[in-house]
């Protein structure tokens, strides 16, 4: 099967070499063309370098084309996956920065929030331009793999203002099944139903996810037929490290009776009830690892990433090639997703698409997360029904965030965007009206250099914001400084 895969943004070496390397262990897919484009030549140069370094040394007729010309690698493509950061880390630091000086604290800040609305704003014009190249030079029927985030509300956009079908991907939901199953372990071992040096692999545990994306509840879980949702408290309690790293997802189980299979520091900016006092934060996250969280954590590891990136490159062209085989494949759910459309081998995973009544008791037409199955016939999608009460209320107030910050970034509404400020669970809980408007007059304003590429697309005028709020803004960023030096004292503990 000679494939043509154009990879978006494939200058970021992880998820690019990743998926790359997944794709090639699949004997039918050794012949496939990778067309790589990146709108950062000097990064393209090296993750192509090391493509083609990897595929030579795996003796495979693999090719590489590498172009910073989007539309020249996406033409005759097949699969088509975006990976970018649009602003790389230089915007990102706004959407962390800026919302701290008024006092909403995030750990990730990619998904809702102020962080994830702003990322939108910047993300989802670029990803409509993507699908216009896609419906007009790309392959007829050539499936979009998405992986950048903000996932639910850029996937939403691309399926109904782009024009071509869109499949969201992130691996949330494995490692929270390994988690799960890691409980199920230690429970059984105390049990006596494994010895003490028996394993149980997640693939032993059945589970079953919904929600929306990173707001996804298990609803099932089994092993050995034995139902885990009535022991999901008690397995965590008595696990030895989550009860200190994973505090909010343990507290919020506590009350809702289901496990969300975000990360501790995610989920605590999703919610209104964790991150709203910042001398309180130290109670709710742990510092072990950034995705506990760690204020601005994911901003500082992406950054050291970017540091290594450049200063370990010739390092990683000495080191001895990976060898692609199965047993180095990565949990990715693209490779495997292509190898099911392709070869007929059935696939199930957690996917995000629109809802078409597969959740009833979430909007029709939002992006939902759920278990699918993949083979020659396409992505299939179970109906799961309703979610618990207390899930699907979490989850409809941040949908209704999500619609309007996809709806600002789609049509250049600032307003919009301000109401999906207003209505954040976070921000909602930590500013009051008239700092959610200067908050985000001030993101907008560091963010003109990406922003009015946005508005220039819609042919919109330059809103009058960018000079009207600028002296307002001048007016209290000193007091606003001196809040964050205070907040940063405060979160470095």
């Amino acid at each position: 099967m000679a494939l043509r895969i154009a990879m978006i943004g494939a200058g970021s070496i992880g998820f690019t070499r990743r998926i790359m390397a997944d794709l090639l262990t699949v004997p039918e897919f050794k012949d496939t063309t990778f067309a790589l484009t990146d709108i950062s030549e000097h990064n393209l140069d090296m993750v192509a370098q090391l493509c083609k370094r990897d595929i030579l040394a795996n003796d495979l007729p693999a090719k590489i084309e590498a172009t910073t010309n989007r539309r020249k690698a996406i033409a005759d493509s097949d699969y088509i996956i975006c990976m970018i950061r649009q602003g790389g880390i230089e915007a990102f630091q706004t959407d962390i920065d800026i919302p701290l000086m008024y006092g909403v604290d995030q750990c990730v800040g990619d998904t809702i929030c102020a962080g994830g609305l702003m990322y939108a704003q910047r993300t989802i014009p670029a990803l409509l331009d993507f699908c216009k190249d896609i419906r007009e030079v790309a392959k007829p029927g050539a499936l979009f793999l998405n992986y950048s985030n903000p996932m639910a509300m850029n996937t939403w956009a691309c399926n109904q203002y782009g024009g071509v079908n869109t499949i969201g991907l992130c691996h949330g939901v494995q490692g929270a099944h390994w988690q799960i199953s890691s409980c199920i372990e230690h429970w059984a071992r105390r049990e006596g139903l494994i010895s003490e040096t028996e394993k149980i692999h997640r693939k032993d545990v059945d589970v079953v996810a919904a929600g929306i994306n990173h707001q996804t509840w298990f609803i099932k879980a089994e092993w050995r037929g034995i139902d885990f949702i009535p022991k999901m408290l008690d397995i965590f309690m008595a696990h030895p490290d989550f009860p200190r790293t994973e505090k909010v997802r343990i507290d919020v189980l506590k009350r809702f009776g289901y496990y969300s299979t975000e990360s501790n520091g995610h989920l605590s900016e999703y919610l209104p009830w964790y991150r709203k006092r910042i001398h309180e934060i130290d109670k709710w996250i742990d510092l072990s690892n950034w995705i506990n969280g760690e204020t601005g954590g994911y901003l500082r590891v992406c950054t050291e990433g970017r540091n290594w990136f450049e200063t370990d490159f010739p390092n990683w062209m000495t080191q001895e090639p990976p060898k692609f085989t199965q047993e180095k494949r990565s949990e990715e759910h693209g490779s495997y997703i292509i190898e099911a459309l392709e070869t007929g081998r059935t696939y199930r995973g957690h996917f995000n698409v629109v809802n078409r009544g597969n959740i009833t008791n979430l909007p029709d037409g939002c992006i939902i997360e759920i278990p699918g199955y993949v083979d020659r016939t396409g992505i299939n999608m179970p109906v799961i029904g309703d979610l618990p009460m207390a899930c699907a209320a979490t989850c409809s107030a941040s949908v209704r965030v999500q619609e309007m910050g996809k709806e600002a970034a789609v049509h250049g509404d600032v307003t919009l965007l301000k109401q999906a400020m207003l209505h954040d669970p976070l921000v909602g809980a930590v500013c009051d009206p008239e700092e959610v408007w200067q908050m985000t007059d001030h993101m907008l304003t560091a963010q003109a250099e990406w922003l009015l590429k946005m508005l220039a697309r819609f042919k919109l005028p330059s809103p009058v914001w960018m000079k009207q709020r600028r002296m307002a803004l001048a007016s209290t960023l000193s007091e606003r400084k001196v809040q964050l030096a205070c907040i940063l004292k405060v979160s470095k503990r």
